[in-house]
C-alpha cells in the first residue's frame, strides 16, 4: 500500500540526571564530592534509504521516543549515553514541523538528518566544587530532549515522469519496460498510486521511471487524483507525456496535451520549462494513423514524437534509447521548495531570553527555552539547588522584569510545567 504523507510525533532521549556523592573511603579523610555526571539523551535520526518507497510503516506507529541518558553514579562514575533512534524514510521524503517548516530533505541513499536532539545529562555534584565551595550538594537533573510534531511528505525520486489523462496506457508502458507490475485494467483511475520501476538498457544505462496517475482536468486546484500526485513529478528531470492515439469522441490526442499541460503550469510554473517527449501511444488501433498524422502537422516542431504501442512492444527501443540520451545530458534535479521556504537548520534568529505573560487566571507565564530548561534542570527539592535557580534568575533580570510586570506578593508564576509563588 502506498502512503505518500503522515503526520508523527518524536522525542529525544532526555538526559540523565547527575547525583550527589561524596567520596567515603578507609584512610581518605576530607574524600571531597564525587557525584558522576548523567549520561546525553538519544538523538531521533532520520535516515535515507533507496530500498523503501512509501512511508506506510508510519502509517501505523506515529509515536517514536529516543533512549533516555542514564544516572550518574558515585565515585565521579557517569551515566551512559542513551541510545539514539535511527528511522528510516524513502529518498523524497521532506520533513516538516507542524508550523510547515522544512527541517530536513531527505534525497541522498544513508543521509542521516539529526531531527530531534537529545538532552545533555545533569552535572554531578563534582562539577559544582570551587574554593568556596568544597562540599557542594548541588546536582542537576537531565536536560530534556526535544519533542516534535511533524508532517513526513514523500515526493519520490525518479529520473522520468509518466504523465497523461487516465488510460492512456501509462501503467501498461512501465510494466512493458521495467519489472514493476501495476495494476491494469481498461478503465480510467486503475492506478491509484504512483508506481515506480528501473529501466536498464543491455547494461549500458538505466534510469528510475515513476507512473503518476490520477491527472484529470482540475487536478491543479485538487479535482481527482491528480493534485495528490503533481508532487512526485516536481524531481523528475524529463516527463514522458503518453498520448492516447486511438480514435475518441470525448478528446483528440491533441486537446488531451494541452488539458495537461495546462494543470502542470498551474501546479508548478517551471514544469513546462523541463525536457518532455511524446509518446503517441497505441498506435496499434485502428485510426491511430489519422491522429498521428494530425499531431505531427501541430507540435512536431516543439516535442519529438515517439509513436508505440505498450501492449505490443513496438517503438519501444528507440524512445528507451532517447530517454537515456537526454538523461545523461541533464543534470541532476535539485530539491526545490516553495518560494520563500529553507531548510530550519540553516535559519539562525535570536530569541528573547524570557516573556512575561499574564493568562486569563491571573497566573504570570513566564516562557522562553533558557528559563525553562533551567527549571528542569533544577532539584527543586534540593534547597541549595533552588538558591542557586533563583541567583540565575536575578542575574538574567527576570526578578525584575516581573516586578515591572506588575507581579506581587503571593502571585503564581508559571515556568515550563512548574508553579511558582511570588515572593518579596
Amino acid at each position: 500500500m502506498f502512503h505518500d504523507y503522515v503526520q508523527i510525533y518524536i522525542k529525544a532521549g532526555d538526559g540523565g540526571n547527575g547525583i550527589v556523592a561524596f567520596r567515603r573511603e578507609k584512610y581518605v579523610p576530607m574524600g571531597g564530592p564525587a557525584g558522576g555526571d548523567g549520561g546525553h539523551g538519544g538523538h531521533v535520526i532520520f535516515v535515507g534509504d533507496n530500498s523503501l518507497h512509501t512511508l506506510i510503516d508510519f502509517k501505523y506507529r506515529q509515536h517514536y521516543k529516543a533512549d533516555r541518558g542514564a544516572n550518574g553514579q558515585n565515585k565521579n562514575m557517569h551515566g551512559a549515553a542513551g541510545e539514539d533512534l535511527r528511522l528510516q524514510v524513502p529518498l523524497g521524503t521532506l520533513i516538516r514541523n507542524d508550523q510547515g517548516q522544512i527541517i530536513a530533505d531527505i534525497v541522498d541513499d544513508g543521509q542521516e538528518v539529526i531531527v530531534a536532539r537529545g538532552g545533555r545529562g545533569g552535572r554531578g555534584n563534582s562539577r559544582f566544587a570551587s574554593n568556596r565551595q568544597k562540599a557542594p550538594t548541588i546536582a542537576e537533573n537531565g536536560e530534556p530532549g526535544e519533542e516534535l510534531k511533524l508532517v513526513l511528505e514523500l515526493k519520490l525520486l525518479a529520473d522520468v515522469g509518466l504523465i497523461g489523462l487516465p488510460n492512456a496506457g501509462k501503467s501498461t508502458l512501465l510494466a512493458k519496460v521495467t519489472a514493476a507490475t501495476p495494476k491494469i485494467a481498461n478503465y480510467p483511475f486503475t492506478t491509484l498510486s504512483p508506481n515506480l520501476g528501473v529501466v536498464d538498457l543491455d547494461g549500458e544505462a538505466s534510469f528510475v521511471i515513476a507512473d503518476l496517475p490520477g491527472l484529470i482536468e482540475g487536478a491543479a486546484t485538487g479535482i481527482g487524483l491528480g493534485h495528490r500526485f503533481l508532487r512526485h513529478a516536481e524531481r523528475t528531470r524529463l516527463l514522458l507525456h503518453v498520448l492516447d492515439m486511438s480514435p475518441s469522441e470525448q478528446r483528440t490526442p491533441l486537446q488531451a496535451l494541452d488539458i495537461i499541460n495546462q494543470e502542470l503550469c498551474l501546479y508548478r510554473e517551471d514544469f513546462l520549462s523541463r525536457p518532455m517527449l511524446i509518446v503517441a501511444n497505441k498506435m496499434d488501433m485502428p485510426g491511430a494513423d489519422e491522429n498521428l498524422l494530425e499531431l505531427k502537422q501541430k507540435i512536431a516542431d516543439k516535442y519529438e514524437i515517439f509513436p508505440i504501442s505498450a501492449l505490443t512492444g513496438d517503438g519501444l527501443q528507440p524512445l528507451l534509447w532517447r530517454t537515456a540520451q537526454i538523461l545523461a545530458q541533464l543534470p541532476k534535479t535539485e530539491p526545490q521548495h516553495d518560494q520563500g521556504e529553507q531548510l530550519r537548520h540553516t535559519v539562525v534568529s535570536a530569541e528573547e531570553p524570557f516573556v512575561i505573560t499574564p493568562d486569563e487566571n491571573g497566573v504570570w507565564v513566564v516562557s522562553g527555552t533558557r528559563v525553562e530548561k533551567l527549571v528542569a534542570m533544577t532539584d527543586l527539592a534540593n534547597d541549595d539547588a533552588v538558591r542557586r535557580m533563583q541567583h540565575i534568575f536575578i542575574k538574567m533580570g527576570l526578578e525584575q522584569a516581573l516586578i515591572k510586570a506588575g507581579v506581587a506578593a503571593g502571585d503564581t508564576v508559571r515556568i515550563g510545567s512548574r508553579e511558582f509563588e511570588y515572593a518579596e
